[in-house]
């Protein structure tokens, strides 16, 4: 797994490039909250246009964020799904709680990984 970060005010942005899985989900839940306090980001905005998988401890690092940013006033936002973790993400009740979007933006235009 590869992450990417972009902060804008109070907004992080991540890129993520591989699988989340529970191989990765520790290192993933520690790069994150490192990056949340130091951006003092209040909105997380994951871009998973370059994830090919994601299982349930990939979710609840996500979902983990997701309460933490929630009691803040915060949120986050999952763009760029493939229709597999679409479903995954449907089937999860994240889809219920977040904003999940097909489309990337174009954040990262011009940044190499």
């Amino acid at each position: 797994m590869n992450l990417d970060f972009k902060s804008d005010k109070d907004k992080l942005y991540v890129k993520i490039e591989g699988e989340l899985d529970l191989s990765v989900a520790t290192s993933f839940r520690a790069t994150l909250e490192e990056k949340i306090d130091v951006n003092q980001a209040r909105h997380l905005i994951l871009d998973f246009s370059q994830v090919s998988f994601i299982d349930s401890s990939g979710l609840g690092v996500i979902l983990g964020r997701y309460k933490r940013l929630k009691e803040i006033g915060g949120t986050v936002q999952i763009i760029g799904v493939n229709e597999q973790i679409e479903k995954i993400l449907e089937l999860s009740g994240l889809s219920r709680i977040m904003d999940i979007r097909k489309q990337a933006d174009k954040v990262f235009r011009g940044t190499s990984y």
